[in-house]
């Protein structure tokens, strides 16, 4: 069994430059104990001859011919546009 000390929390939120009180460190130790122990049981369970995934689902991509279509008349696409200018959507400015 894995288990983790106060240490190894102190260092880890010293890594993540986190500021815990030692009332939190023992509520860490225990919660991430718990982790650890989920963990290792998940370790003991047999998995020879499950197959390996790299997804859990078996969905594949849906591809299409790319075919070349007529795009929408410039007036068409600006139709509904609040702002134009030049042919051109007019939109806010989002980056300062």
């Amino acid at each position: 069994m894995m288990k983790i000390t106060k240490d190894e929390v102190i260092y880890v939120a010293k890594l993540a430059k986190l500021e815990i009180n030692d009332d939190d460190i023992d509520k860490f130790v225990g919660q991430i104990g718990r982790i650890l122990e989920y963990v290792n049981t998940l370790e003991q369970v047999d998995t020879d001859n499950i197959t390996l995934t790299s997804h859990a689902t078996f969905s594949t991509n849906a591809f299409r011919e790319d075919i070349v279509q007529r795009s929408l008349e410039m007036e068409t696409a600006l139709s509904n546009a609040p702002m134009q200018e030049d042919g051109c959507f007019v939109v806010p400015k989002v980056i300062a």
